[in-house]
């Protein structure tokens, strides 16, 4: 196991290292955890740097829990302990005298919540987590609270799924129930004879089996909620996909005030709904009807991302103001911005010409520190502050262009 502090990399047994030089149990009058205390993040990708490196500016210290070590999120933490997601003697150290702790990934286990909520407050709760981390629970969730979303039907048998898919219709998405992101796990089903080969590839695991939406966008609402319910809700964004990864993500998007004030609310019910003390991003589908609630991810979002410049308050402070119970943060607009994901693609022929990027005044680059390139990899992301949305996009989309055309 490998800890580090300060920039300094320790190895050996947990024991030899005592962790509580880094705890403060400062709380408020109002039962806030004050700056000073320490944070655990679980999870140590590049959402979790960004947490703590808006945490740092607060007065908070962290510590990471993660398979891996010397991860992003690790490079500026206080403390890392390296740990299997299911080592729960690994987890309860780890937790141990922790003031509060939050995640930036959400397929997280119950065991594993549980073995750090035994030491410590965890944000967002263990009954939130469970409806984000499957498809089924999460569908149910909104039709049953009455949140708008595509027709669904759940299948665990080749039997139950050709009903499924016979009842939703063509087209239509199949997906797994669990453990899908980034368009993994999922398959689209135009006619009756690609039902036998969908069903194989899914190995007989839980498929959710959706009507397809027919939206003329996809968008995103970020929004936050402490424990005393102040829930503040971050500008409409709309997002742009390749290859079901977020390529592209415009703010303000390009939707009538009207609709925007609608999505905000939706997002707003849904995180007062849930129970949600933390940060939830409500993915969203405009159609001719209006709108579809397509998922939720109760963290930082990819789709945020562009808060960090381009508003008063950026989604990673959000989230750790709300974790501690603090009040939150102001998220206005402060320019119209763009933002481009850069992907390990980028990196096929050498590092690319940061430079050359940054020959534009108004590009913020944001590089998470990622050892290794590989294709379809977030390795950063660049964002663009302009007049108007439309010249924002046209610039972040060509500095991208730009990138993959470098030798």
């Amino acid at each position: 196991m490998t800890v580090w502090r300060g920039g300094l990399r320790w190895t050996g047994q947990l024991s030899g290292f005592d962790l509580r030089g880094f705890m403060s149990v400062e709380k408020s009058k109002t039962g806030a955890i004050l700056p000073g205390a320490c944070i655990g993040m679980l999870g140590g990708g590049q959402l979790g740097r960004m947490s703590i490196l808006a945490g740092r500016r607060l007065g908070y210290r962290f510590r990471v829990y993660d398979p891996s070590p010397g991860g992003p999120a690790a490079m500026v933490a206080d403390a890392e302990v390296i740990g299997a997601f299911d080592d729960v003697a690994a987890l309860g150290r780890f937790a141990a005298g922790l003031d509060v702790a939050t995640l930036e990934f959400e397929n997280v286990s119950k065991a594993a919540v549980a073995a750090v909520s035994a030491h410590a407050p965890v944000h967002p709760s263990a009954g939130i987590l469970a409806i984000c981390q499957n498809r089924k629970r999460e569908k149910t969730f909104f039709r049953d609270n009455g949140f708008p979303c595509v027709d669904f039907r759940i299948a665990d048998s080749e039997e139950s799924f050709r009903r499924a898919v016979e009842v939703i219709g063509f087209p239509c998405v199949a997906k797994t129930t669990s453990f899908g992101y980034d368009g993994k796990g999922q398959r689209k089903l135009e006619a009756a004879d690609e039902v036998e080969a969908a069903w194989a590839s899914f190995a007989g695991v839980e498929v959710i089996v959706e009507a397809w939406a027919d939206f003329e966008g996809e968008f995103s609402v970020i929004c936050s909620r402490n424990g005393r319910g102040e829930t503040s809700v971050f500008p409409v964004a709309e997002n742009v996909h390749r290859n079901h990864i977020l390529h592209t993500t415009v703010v303000p998007a390009r939707v009538s005030r009207e609709a925007g004030a609608e999505a905000v609310e939706l997002a707003r019910a849904i995180a007062e709904r849930s129970g949600l003390v933390g940060l939830l991003a409500v993915e969203l589908f405009r159609t001719a009807q209006g709108w579809l609630v397509n998922e939720l991810a109760p963290r930082p979002h990819n789709s945020g991302h562009y808060s960090l410049d381009a508003c008063l308050t950026s989604q990673f402070e959000q989230h750790i103001r709300a974790v501690c119970g603090l009040p939150p943060g102001e998220t206005r607009l402060l320019s119209p911005v763009a933002m481009v994901n850069l992907l390990g693609d980028l990196w096929a022929n050498g590092e690319p010409d940061w430079a050359g990027l940054l020959r534009n005044p108004r590009a913020k680059l944001h590089l998470y520190g990622k050892t290794e390139a590989r294709p379809g990899r977030k390795m950063g992301h660049v964002c663009v502050l302009a007049g108007d949305a439309e010249t924002a996009f046209a610039e972040a989309t060509a500095i991208e262009a730009a990138l993959r055309l470098c030798p």
